[in-house]
């Protein structure tokens, strides 16, 4: 028995010591291919802001759009400029009274998974890791994930760095640290997930959600909120993504605010919603495990 609870302590140490930062600090001249330098914080970046969020629009408005027979209650909220960019999809809505017409708009809804892989040429998925120990991963699925592309994001509560977040951290291991301090909690179990549901369900402005949820769940509607199973390389798995930190701009259309996997813990927060993507650094293949660098060092 006494074995029994070593052994598991010492897996669950193995798992979590990638985020301890005094072991990090021993070991960091140790493990040289787990490290990413950069220059400065400013340029830190692989792919520009407007490549992200041009991925990020692709992909949320195709997403929108496959389920645009669920969006009624949103469309009736939205600004008539908003709406203007329906128009033409509006007459499809509502077919009291054709009820196989109804049936078969319900039939050529895609998964989430299908609609990325269409929209992006690649699907993911998290399974167990190909690391011993390592609990889950993020592996390709289905085609070929480019250099340069955006393959997922990390989702959670966003917290400035003078924000509370103490209890949510014991025994967390999906917390991220930003270049500037900000932290995001990608825990989907707990205080986070109760901590994420609230600040989700507080921001909400009645049909119209203001983040996504469904990552908590095992039925995603955003297929890139996966990034926080995206385990760390080592000496010998390199790493085939890195994050790259991204704010999400003001302007971000209102319709598609659901699919964005992240949610800030202070509703008077002014500054813009911090957001992390992973960007591929080589052409990924089909039934590839993603690996990143979680750390970073600024020279």
């Amino acid at each position: 028995m006494p074995g029994r609870l070593l052994r598991a302590l010492w897996q669950r140490w193995h798992r979590y010591k990638y985020r301890f930062v005094p072991w990090i600090a021993l070991n960091l001249s140790h493990n040289p291919r787990t490290l990413r330098h950069v220059p400065e914080e400013s340029k830190d970046k692989v792919i520009s802001d407007e490549d992200v969020l041009e991925t990020l629009l692709k992909v949320f408005q195709a997403l929108f759009l496959n389920e645009f027979s669920k969006q009624s209650a949103i469309l009736t909220m939205l600004p008539e400029p908003v709406k203007s960019k329906y128009q033409d999809l509006l007459p499809m809505q509502h077919p009291r009274d054709n009820l196989l017409e109804t049936k078969h708009e319900q039939q050529n809804i895609f998964k989430p998974e299908e609609i990325l892989y269409k929209t992006l040429g690649f699907s993911i998925t998290r399974a167990t890791s190909s690391l011993i120990s390592a609990g889950r991963g993020v592996f390709v699925t289905k085609g070929l994930v480019p250099k340069g592309a955006v393959v997922s994001m990390y989702p959670g509560t966003v917290y400035q760095k003078y924000e509370p977040v103490f209890f949510q951290s014991i025994g967390n291991p999906f917390i991220f640290r930003c270049l500037d301090g900000v932290l995001i909690d990608g825990n989907d179990k707990g205080i986070s997930k109760v901590v994420y549901r609230s600040c989700s369900g507080r921001d909400r402005l009645g049909p119209l959600k203001m983040s996504d949820s469904t990552w908590l769940t095992s039925e995603l509607h955003n297929p890139l909120a996966v990034g926080q199973y995206v385990n760390n390389c080592s000496n010998y798995r390199a790493a085939n993504v890195c994050y790259q930190e991204f704010d999400m701009p003001a302007v971000f259309p209102i319709e598609l605010k659901q699919y964005i996997p992240n949610i800030a813990y202070n509703y008077n927060e002014q500054r813009p919603l911090r957001c992390v993507v992973l960007v591929a650094l080589r052409d990924i293949n089909q039934g590839e495990e993603l690996f990143s660098n979680y750390y970073t060092i600024i020279s």
